[in-house]
């Protein structure tokens, strides 16, 4: 039985889990290892401190994920399928995992933070 995500370990899970799918997926999956090249040891613990302080302000990120966005589209020009493709991988990663008022709420956080991020690096 699927719980709700209740603390950062249940954050830490999710992150883990849904940038595994990210790394070889056929549609974004290039943006982070050959663009970005991503350094996950460095990445992975900034994002569990963005989710945990969004989840449950934590107060422990510091970052500017518009910035670093906008970067990566000077990289490799980004596309509304992008963010919507990242989106629904996201929802997947959570309904696999959890279920609950807080899986819900970080789904629809998400949403929103690409919607924004889409709009301002597209823009």
């Amino acid at each position: 039985m699927k719980t709700d995500i209740r603390n950062r370990k249940d954050i830490e899970k999710l992150v883990n889990a849904f940038y595994d799918k990210v790394k070889t997926d056929e549609v974004i999956g290039y943006l982070f290892t050959d663009v970005a090249k991503v350094n996950w040891e460095l990445h992975l613990p900034k994002m569990y401190n963005f989710w945990d302080n969004i989840l449950f302000y934590s107060a422990n990120y510091s970052g500017s994920p518009m910035a670093v966005h906008r970067e990566l589209h000077q990289k490799s020009r980004m596309n509304p399928e992008h963010f919507k493709h990242w989106n629904e991988l996201f929802n997947q990663t959570v309904d696999k995992l959890f279920e609950g008022l807080k899986a819900d709420e970080i789904k629809n956080r998400a949403m929103n933070i690409s919607a924004v991020m889409m709009y301002k690096t597209l823009a």
